[in-house]
């Protein structure tokens, strides 16, 4: 099942960017805006499109950073000493392949684990990244600096013709689907105000959503990003049922009236839709300090947080054409 969007798709994932290294991700995003669309970049690095008017503002948001490491030192052995950024099971790192970015471009690496002919039982706190140098002067020579960063290795599968399984969907699915929308409404009359966003340093605490909340009055916010599922909390919420009205996790409970609202269009333009509670948080919980409504709408993914993260190909594109009605369709 052959979409045209699936390699675009394919290409912001496989762009590395973590946490305050969003640069090349954010570049990729300026390259498929519409010809001539006027965007901004803010002071800490948030990608900012502003279209229609009115009296209300909303504001879609997608983050552009994935988990990974930072780079903290460089060993006597030449291995790298490493922080994560983000949350993410340690189980990852063992025996992992990586994708190291410095400035002069790409390494590769490895996280390897003690064998058990060896004894096994590697404590996590010790493990470093492996890029094939005998000496730290020989790592420095290969380009490796403090503040470079690695991000795991991806592969990519497509699942019986119906999901996409990849590293960092988390939240390039969300990223797309934002330039999607953009493109279908950016010719559109609308009566209100919208702001396309997509934020930095969500992954390390939801930041630039807090930055551009600062300085933007928002009514309505909708983040689009993960449902982590499937689980006994997250009951019958999964791929391939439509898009997700995150209505709770560990940050915010969403507004109960817009999701009726959401609801209602949904059902008149018969997109299937899933309403579910899960954990962790989104860029859309800043929104309710700042005195919006907000409700975060979501696509059901599978292993969240893992090189096996995993979506529906229909359930991107029903999220599509949910925001497009959200943004056109009078209430």
């Amino acid at each position: 099942m052959q979409k045209d969007w699936i390699n675009e798709l394919v290409d912001l994932c496989l762009t590395a960017g973590i946490s305050g290294r969003e640069e090349m991700i954010r570049q990729k995003i300026i390259n498929m805006l519409p010809k001539d669309m006027p965007y901004k970049v803010d002071n800490v690095g948030n990608l900012i499109v502003e279209i229609g008017s009115g009296k209300e503002f909303v504001a879609l948001m997608a983050h552009m950073d994935e988990i990974g490491l930072l780079i903290t030192g460089i060993k006597q052995d030449g291995t790298l000493t490493f922080k994560k950024i983000g949350g993410f099971d340690d189980r990852l790192l063992l025996g992992s392949h990586l994708q190291i970015i410095t400035q002069n471009g790409s390494l590769d690496g490895v996280i390897g684990a003690i064998p058990p002919h060896l004894g096994g039982n590697q404590p996590i706190d010790n493990l470093t990244i492996d890029i094939g140098a005998k000496s730290k002067e020989e790592a420095i020579k290969m380009g490796v600096k403090v503040l470079d960063y690695a991000v795991f290795k991806k592969h990519v599968s497509v699942l019986n013709g119906k999901y996409i399984s990849v590293r960092s969907l988390d939240d390039r699915f969300g990223c797309l689907s934002l330039v999607k929308v953009l493109h279908k409404v950016k010719n559109e009359n609308l009566d209100k105000k919208v702001f396309f966003v997509w934020t930095v340093q969500e992954e390390i605490g939801l930041k630039g959503a807090k930055a551009f909340l600062s300085c933007h009055k928002v009514d309505i916010c909708y983040a689009i990003d993960s449902f982590a599922c499937c689980s006994q909390l997250t009951g019958d919420v999964a791929p391939g049922n439509g898009p997700v009205l995150r209505m709770a996790d560990n940050s915010a409970i969403g507004s109960y009236s817009l999701m009726m609202e959401i609801l209602q269009k949904a059902e008149r333009n018969h997109i299937p839709i899933q309403v579910g509670v899960t954990g962790g948080g989104t860029d859309s919980s800043v929104a309710v300090d700042s005195n919006a409504r907000m409700v975060p709408i979501s696509l059901a993914v599978k292993y969240l947080h893992s090189n096996a993260e995993y979506i529906s190909l229909d359930d991107f594109e029903k999220l599509v054409e949910l925001l497009t009605v959200l943004l056109i369709e009078k209430s």
